[in-house]
């Protein structure tokens, strides 16, 4: 009999109804669609983040930022009057690789990994040197000869005469720099930029590499430079062997660096001696993360140590944008039309309890108890509300499909400081100019998805009946209060 009642009230009600459970609807739709977009933007954060942080650690601790001048970073190439192999007509050739430490950023003494593994909660550590290694190479056509009506001399070792300081130089020269990036990295290591990559082709670099003139390159530079394992590549002006073809093991971020030596190597062709420019840092578990980052800080105060909360200020563009909007505008819209969809239906619950009078009294004056008309209201709302649920999660679902077919791409930047000796003589000469440097942005386009997990759907339902249920609570006190005797005086 309730069932039965319950579908003549609702059928004989269908505004009402239609009312509530559009306006759940909506509210349910927006809560599916906002969350699903929140996550879609966690997992697009995460793709902006690996590309900025190169590896899955837990902690970075990096050198200092450092003053202009300060530091040993930045390329100077010192060419002697030997240097090169002059032709027959007085050209003359050079190439010359050096490598050099980050610009902008002190490196740090190899004893602070040993500070870090002693830290409380640091379940590994690994130390890495990052280098750029650069690679002038041209031709220079032979110095004019001296003139005592100009007072310029001779340019000794194939240099400019003093008095030209613009243009092509003296008789135009043709070279150029070009660079690429080194990682000296712990063979042995299990943690660290190796940890989020796989093996395309050869090996990695194990325990037996220590000392040994052997390199890993990312697949993306080693296609880009025609090389293949077995190959040499120069690297600070030393030939090394390459034993290993790496790529991402995620599709959408790069690897670390375009190539891995051993971190010794590293630091002797470099000529920086015993120091690394990046310690990565997992943490035993990851709510321990903050403590862990918090004791190393205490220990290094010297040093930087980022997380990927961290990273994720540093990311900016449409993504920034995006998660703004999501976690602001997005969250409270959803949260407050959520509201006022469950004070609608309280509103309409109690409207219709207050035009049943007359059914209620009713129903009371022939035995039904408090209990039984509070529980057939409740019922009447939280079917309302279940449909509104429904609806909402259809409507929901569409709006996720939607954005899925379109993938919105929105991009992701993120500040890096970069830099390179500026040859002499503001003609592009080399011998040890200025240093260039600059602060680029590296932007990447991220498709954006909306993914929808069942916990989303199960609130969404929830919600919608939490909503009955709460309308069906008010419009049940009032129907509970009604007498007999109210249901008399309706009828006269």
């Amino acid at each position: 009999m309730y069932w039965t009642y319950l579908r003549r009230e609702l059928a004989g009600r269908k505004k009402q109804t239609i009312i509530v459970a559009a306006g759940l609807a909506i509210a349910i739709a927006l809560v599916i669609i906002v969350n699903s977009l929140a996550a879609g933007v966690r997992d697009a954060q995460s793709t902006a983040l690996e590309s900025v942080y190169g590896v899955g650690t837990d902690l970075t601790v990096t050198g200092a930022q450092s003053e202009p001048g300060e530091g040993d970073g930045g390329q100077s190439f010192d060419f002697g009057s030997d240097a090169g192999t002059t032709d027959d007509v007085g050209t003359t050739t050079l190439n010359q690789s050096t490598l050099s430490t980050e610009m902008g950023r002190t490196t740090l003494d190899a004893s602070t990994l040993d500070t870090v593994l002693s830290v409380d909660g640091v379940s590994d550590a690994t130390g890495a040197l990052s280098l750029t290694n650069s690679t002038f190479s041209g031709e220079l056509p032979e110095a004019p000869s001296s003139d005592s009506s100009t007072g310029t001399g001779d340019a000794a070792g194939g240099g400019a005469p003093s008095g030209d300081s613009g243009g092509g130089g003296f008789g135009g020269g043709s070279f150029g720099v070009d660079s690429f990036d080194v990682l000296g990295i712990e063979t042995d290591s299990t943690v660290g930029p190796m940890s989020s990559v796989t093996v395309s082709e050869g090996r990695l670099l194990d325990s037996d590499d220590v000392g040994a003139y052997v390199a890993v390159v990312d697949s993306t530079y080693a296609t880009s430079s025609d090389l293949a394992v077995g190959d040499t590549i120069n690297v600070g002006g030393t030939d090394m062997e390459i034993v290993g073809i790496v790529a991402s093991s995620s599709s959408s971020a790069d690897t670390a660096s375009d190539v891995y030596i051993p971190l010794d190597v590293a630091q002797t062709l470099s000529g920086s001696g015993d120091v690394v420019s990046t310690v990565y840092v997992q943490a035993a578990s990851s709510g321990e993360i903050s403590t862990v980052q918090s004791a190393i800080e205490s220990a290094l105060p010297d040093a930087t140590v980022s997380s990927e909360s961290d990273l994720a200020s540093t990311v900016s563009g449409s993504l920034s944008s995006a998660s703004s909007l999501i976690t602001s505008l997005g969250t409270w819209l959803s949260i407050i039309v959520l509201i006022v969809a469950v004070a609608l239906a309280v509103l309409f619950t109690i409207s219709g309890v207050s035009r049943r009078t007359r059914e209620f009294g009713t129903l009371k004056a022939i035995g039904w108890s408090n209990g039984r008309v509070v529980g057939q209201v409740a019922g009447e709302s939280v079917v309302q509300g279940l449909i509104g649920g429904v609806l909402g999660l259809v409507i929901g679902l569409i709006g996720v499909i939607v954005i899925n077919i379109v993938h919105p791409t929105i991009s992701s930047s993120s500040a890096s400081t970069t830099g390179q000796d500026a040859p002499a003589g503001g003609g592009g000469m080399p011998g040890g100019g200025g240093t260039i440097s600059a602060t680029t942005q590296t932007a990447t386009d991220i498709a954006l998805s909306a993914p929808v997990s069942v916990s989303i759907i199960v609130a969404a339902i929830a919600l919608a009946v939490v909503g009955g249920l709460v309308a069906g609570a008010f419009g049940g006190w009032r129907a509970a209060r009604l007498s007999p005797a109210e249901a008399l005086r309706a009828v006269a």
